[in-house]
This record gives C-alpha cells, structure tokens and sequence, in this order.
C-alpha cells in the first residue's frame, strides 16, 4: 500500500508553491525595476534560494533548474552581461 498525499498535504504543498512563485516574481520585478547594485540583486537571488529550501528542503537542484536561469537573464540584461 502507497502512502497517498491527502487533501491537506496537497493544499499545503500548493501552498508553499503559490508562495514561492509570488516571492519569485516579486524578487525578479524588484531585480527589474530598481536601483539595486549586481551585488544586491545577488543576494536576493541568494535569500530567495534559502526560503525555497526552507519549503522545499533537498530541492536544490531543482531551484537550480527552474528559477535560476530567470534570475540570472533578469540580471544579465539590466547590466549588459548579454
């Protein structure tokens, strides 16, 4: 017998994936529209990646492969790293 998720585990997790998304979009709208330094926009990506752990522990490679790559072009074009 499979341990099946059940309706709390699945609203719980869809949850933390709304939360995240939200931080995401957030973070890479700040990255885009402010004055921070490459330096400060970093360490938003940085903090952004500890909060995802902290929902998603182990999911690193994950984060990796799904927001990573958006950070990284969101900073390369505001400062011309193309």
């Amino acid at each position: 017998m499979t341990n099946q998720p059940t309706d709390d585990d699945v609203r719980e997790e869809n949850k933390k994936i709304r939360r995240l998304r939200f931080l995401v979009d957030l973070t890479l709208l700040t990255i885009n529209t402010t004055d921070l330094t490459h330096d400060e926009s970093m360490k938003l990506v940085t903090a952004v990646k500890r909060v995802a752990l902290a929902l998603f522990p182990g999911k690193e490679e994950t984060f990796d492969l799904i927001y990573l790559p958006r950070f990284t072009r969101a900073i390369s074009q505001k400062f011309g790293f193309h």
